[in-house]
């Protein structure tokens, strides 16, 4: 009889984190999943790297949920289904104080990209994994979409198959319709409250409609146009007090927009086993226009890919792992 599967929370100390610019934790706590029978072989197992959205960390799939399944029970369903092969599920936590660190090396929030892959070194280490990228994908939502896209590209010797769920692209359309809320949060508070916003986000209370617009933004700022000159620590694309456009930063995040990445990257892109874009129809945050054109590109590239659109905007959408799970399980060899 199989054994049932089991969630093992690790704790990883990381050097890439050590000494990091905000002073965040180094030690992140990683829930791993493995799969029934696990316990009882001697077999090795696919593993998948769910990466979070904005906000959240691995901890946030292990959340009960009255009208949903958690991953670990969505793994299960599937896999005692047959739907998916048994496979390990590894849940980083990349998160930092203002929110994220789209999984990106920053001078201004530390090497969250290099501790992504010292997490699969230590996994590799401690768990029968088939450690190989045909067996390793990265999969995640909204933020975590655009990680996975990001490390797929940059990394396609570790990540063999990228399943991309909703994840940030052309910035045009999902990041500049926050700047007015940023503006007016600056307006409110001045920069000394930026300040205090930036020292301790969850000590803002209440949360007016403008706290999203404006964290969002000093966070994709810290990822996208670090500057340890800046007493911020990185260049704002906005000028607070006028609301111009800095066009100079604003070029500097749209080189990390994935729209503009597929020529660049297109030998690694057409390498991998599986390349899977979705967005739902409905995204509150326009990124369904960013996966069309992402898709269109990568026609126009010749690379290999499936795109899906749905129903449904941008939350709530842990039920869209059934799609890419099976597309992962099916794609391995």
């Amino acid at each position: 009889m199989n054994s049932a599967s089991q969630v093992i929370l690790e704790t990883i100390d990381s050097q890439a984190l050590r000494d990091n610019p905000l002073g965040d934790p180094s030690r992140r706590v990683v829930p791993v999943y493995l799969p029934p029978g696990y316990s009882g072989s001697n077999q090795a197992y696919p593993c998948v790297y769910f990466l979070s959205g904005f906000s959240s960390r691995g901890l946030g799939l292990l959340n009960d949920s009255l009208w949903d399944e958690n991953l670990p029970q969505r793994l299960d369903r599937l896999i005692q289904s047959n739907r998916i092969r048994p496979l390990i599920a590894v849940m980083p936590d990349c998160s930092t104080r203002y929110g994220g660190s789209q999984y990106l090396n920053s001078s201004a929030t530390g090497r969250y990209a290099d501790h992504l892959l010292e997490v699969v070194e230590f996994i590799d280490h401690r768990y029968r994994t088939r450690a190989d990228r045909d067996y390793r994908a990265i999969t995640g939502i909204s933020s975590g979409g655009y990680g996975a896209m990001i490390m797929g590209m940059r990394r396609p010797d570790v990540f063999g198959l990228v399943a991309d769920h909703s994840g940030d692209k052309y910035f045009e359309l999902c990041y500049k319709p926050d700047f007015p809320g940023f503006l007016r949060y600056y307006e409110r508070v001045g920069m000394e409250g930026l300040r205090q916003l930036m020292e301790n986000p969850a000590g803002i209370r209440p949360r007016r409609g403008d706290f999203f617009p404006a964290i969002n933004t000093l966070a994709m700022s810290s990822c996208y146009s670090p500057n340890p000159g800046n007493p911020l620590g990185f260049d704002l694309p906005v000028n607070p007090e006028t609301g111009e456009l800095d066009r100079a930063v604003w070029a500097r995040w749209e080189a990390h927009d994935p729209v503009y990445l597929v020529n660049q990257y297109a030998e690694a892109l057409s390498s991998l086993r599986l390349l899977y874009i979705e967005c739902g129809k409905l995204d509150e945050y326009n990124l369904q226009y960013g996966a069309r054109i992402f898709a269109q590109k990568l026609a126009q590239q010749g690379i290999p890919f499936i795109q899906t659109e749905f129903e449904d905007g941008h939350r709530s959408l842990g039920y869209r792992y059934d799609e890419s799970l099976i597309l992962i399980s099916d794609s391995m060899p």
